[in-house]
């Protein structure tokens, strides 16, 4: 057992594999260089990503970050904080600031003189940073910084550059300062920063990890101080990140029942979906119809639909395409008899395949319930029976009764005692996973 744990440990040695201690140093310092060659590559690139944000061109974007060399006096940053090399780490900030200042200007410049000013998927996409991102960020730069502390640094950097995306941010905060779009502006900048400071620290983490020598005695109190100044910095850079990923999570959750939900009140009755919009940020829902008119009972049946996908009704807004009267009016006073007919053989038609989809719908319903036995026996062989029917549920509102859609209702035969709590729980959400509904009233008929 000790020997395996022994290989094992082998296997994930960095040590192993570390490369030159001065060596590491001088090709870190070699890349927080921003002068001559380095400084014409990152306008070039600059202007490369902002062309591909520009057209909304994802290849282009790829392109500019394999040549960026931003990553350059990040690491340095964080290789000078673990190594405690103060005049390092004030030359690779410097130089950042530099690199940084550079990119915007030339961002701006470019769209500034663009004549396509429109804000595609590539843009929005680098103004709402989330905890997602800093994962992206700390992971890939440790990637980073193990690659250029091993002698085996194959292909990791370029991977790493196009990871992170370091370019893209900061081209859109350049475009947010180009066309005066401060949310633009202040949201790039925030992953800009994001990217910046998690990369950054996974340098730092991997350089105390592997020990890099430290050049100089340290006060103890500045060391305090400096990781001190550390501390907050990243908590002030994570926090709103983990608020922002709660955002999206719960956005992502009421787009999935807004969906549902209109797949249900696509038609209502005569009344066909014409337009609907989802607001995830403000949870807000516009349905518009058109067709024979909606009525108020139609409306509350809307609404029922919208409480069961836990809508808020309050934010439901339901209008028509066309006024019922207005079209009622005009179909007396302009219509011919033929259209009227042609309406009228329409409305019949489209009864008629209402009815027989619900002639199928009750013809199959002893099938399922004879398919959800079959299926569900091997599973649980002391369920001997299983009855399947749809029913409705009526609710008091007000002063008017309503009613829900057709919810599933079965029924188990089962011994006695033989099912616990958890099985119970376990075939409820297998019911509504097979039968696709999000209610199923679910009952066991106990027999000895």
């Amino acid at each position: 057992m000790e020997k395996q744990v022994r290989k094992i440990v082998t296997i994930f040695n960095l040590r192993s594999e570390l490369e030159d201690y001065e060596t590491i140093h001088a090709e870190i310092e070699k890349g927080i260089q921003f002068r001559g060659t380095n400084l014409w590559i990152l306008m070039f690139a600059i202007v490369v990503a902002s062309v591909g944000l520009n057209m909304n061109s994802t290849a282009v974007i790829i392109g500019a970050m394999l040549i960026s060399p931003l990553m350059g006096p990040i690491n340095g940053m964080g290789y000078s904080l673990a190594t405690y090399d103060f005049y390092l780490f004030r030359r690779s900030l410097k130089n950042f600031i530099y690199a940084v200042g550079v990119s915007l200007l030339t961002s701006a410049l470019y769209f500034f003189l663009s004549p396509i000013n429109e804000a595609h998927s590539e843009l929005l996409a680098r103004t709402s940073p989330t905890i997602y991102d800093v994962l992206i960020a700390l992971f890939g730069g440790l990637a980073g910084i193990v690659a250029i502390s091993s002698k085996l640094k194959g292909n990791v950097i370029p991977g790493v550059a196009i990871a992170t995306a370091l370019m893209p941010p900061i081209c859109t905060a350049g475009y947010g300062l180009a066309t005066l779009q401060f949310n633009f502006f202040f949201g790039a900048l925030y992953l800009f920063t994001i990217n910046t400071v998690f990369i950054a620290f996974a340098a730092l983490v991997v350089c105390q990890y592997l020990k890099f020598p430290i050049g100089s005695i340290v006060d103890p109190d500045r060391k305090k101080r400096v990781n001190r100044a550390l501390t907050a910095v990243i908590l002030i850079t994570l926090v709103p990140s983990v608020y922002f990923g709660y955002q999206l999570v719960q956005n992502e959750n009421f787009s999935q029942h807004a969906e549902y939900f209109i797949s249900q009140v696509s038609v209502v009755e005569g009344n066909y979906l014409q337009k609907s919009n989802i607001n995830p940020s403000n949870k807000n829902v516009d349905l518009v119809y058109n067709g024979y008119g909606l009525s108020p009972k139609h409306i509350d049946s809307i609404k029922l639909v919208a409480f069961f996908n836990k809508i808020d009704t309050a934010k439901l807004s339901i209008s028509q395409g066309f006024e019922a009267s207005f079209v009622q009016e005009n179909t007396r006073r302009y219509q011919s008899e033929t259209e009227v007919l042609n309406n009228r053989l329409n409305a019949t038609t489209f009864a008629l395949k209402q009815a027989e989809n619900r002639i199928d719908s009750i013809r199959n319903i002893p099938a399922l319930g004879e398919k959800l036995l079959s299926e569900i026996q091997p599973l649980y062989p002391q369920i001997s029976g299983c009855s399947y029917t749809e029913t409705f549920s009526y609710f008091m509102r007000k002063d008017s009764i309503l009613r829900s859609n057709r919810t599933p209702l079965v029924i188990f035969t089962v011994s006695r005692n033989t099912l616990r709590t958890a099985d119970k729980n376990k075939i409820g959400e297998w019911l509504k996973s097979r039968l696709e509904k999000p209610e199923v009233l679910t009952y066991y008929d106990e027999i000895r």
